[in-house]
Formats: structure tokens, sequence, C-alpha cells
């Protein structure tokens, strides 16, 4: 499920999160289908840099009303049943049920700082990028070099004191 720090600090309030729009990735048959070979592990990372690109659409929004929001993508990891598959938006997208219980995140996937300014402009540009423009998919680039850090669900509140 993408998210933001924000959003990371409502889930740890809250003991849930909702998704936006109830939209998050994952391996689905259709992503599996769109690739030629991978395993099981390979097509989980494929879902996961998607919902780390959806990530910096949700940062973007919040940087126009807070320029001041940290500038790292978020992507929260979940075993859960129920899901609706979405191909007609894309191989790995799906729809929820409802909200996610912190009790049912398997980790948790972030920017680590040094990635910030990178993460901040490829935000700015990540519509243009959308829309094909080659300079905004470069910006993009440099921010998707960056890897997110992993944690386990119960560091996240000690990180988010940390930040």
């Amino acid at each position: 499920m993408p998210a933001t720090v924000a959003m990371l600090r409502r889930l740890v309030a809250d003991g849930e999160l909702a998704a936006v729009g109830g939209t998050a990735f994952a391996l689905t048959p259709a992503l599996r289908e769109s690739y030629a070979s991978g395993d099981t592990e390979e097509l989980e990372y494929a879902a996961m840099l998607d919902a780390a690109r959806a990530s910096l659409r949700l940062l973007a929004a919040e940087l126009e009303t807070d320029e001041k929001a940290q500038a790292r993508r978020a992507v929260v990891s979940a075993d859960l049943e129920g899901v609706q598959l979405r191909p007609d938006l894309d191989a790995a997208v799906v729809k929820l049920a409802g909200p996610v219980p912190l009790l049912r995140v398997a980790a948790v996937h972030l920017d680590l700082e040094a990635a910030e300014p990178a993460v901040r402009a490829a935000a700015a540009v990540i519509d243009a990028a959308d829309l094909g423009d080659e300079d905004a998919e470069f910006t993009l680039g440099d921010a998707e070099d960056h890897e997110l850090a992993w944690y386990a669900p119960q560091e996240l509140p000690f990180l988010l004191e940390l930040l």
C-alpha cells in the first residue's frame, strides 16, 4: 500500500490505515503473466516498486499543502485476504475491502534521509513523467535509484520518533 510519513503516523496512532481510494498493489495473476520470468519474491518486489511510485503521487499532493512534509516514499506491506483485482487499472493494482489493521502489517518500507532531495524532486514531476516527459522520467529515476529500507511493524513507532 503506498503511503507517506504522515500516513505512517496515522497508522501508529489509529492502529489501522486506509489506502487512498482503497488502492494498493500486489502480486496478482496479471502481474505474474506480464513477466517472462521471476520468482515470487522478484514479482512481489515489482509490485512494491509500483506502490513506491504511487507513494510519490501521494507525497506530491501532501507537499502542495505542506512544503515541509517529509519527502520519503513509504510502502506498507500487509498480508490480506479478499482484495479485488483491478487489471483494468494496471497489472498489480488491487482494491482493498477496508482499512488495514496494524496487526496485519508485515513490513514497512521507507526511504532513508539521503533520498529526500531526489524524492522531493521526483514528486514535483511525477505527473509530467506519467505523460512521457523524458526529463521528468530522468528525475523520477534518480529517486527510484534509492532502495527503500525495510522495517518490522514493531519498529515503526521508534522509527517515526527518530524522524
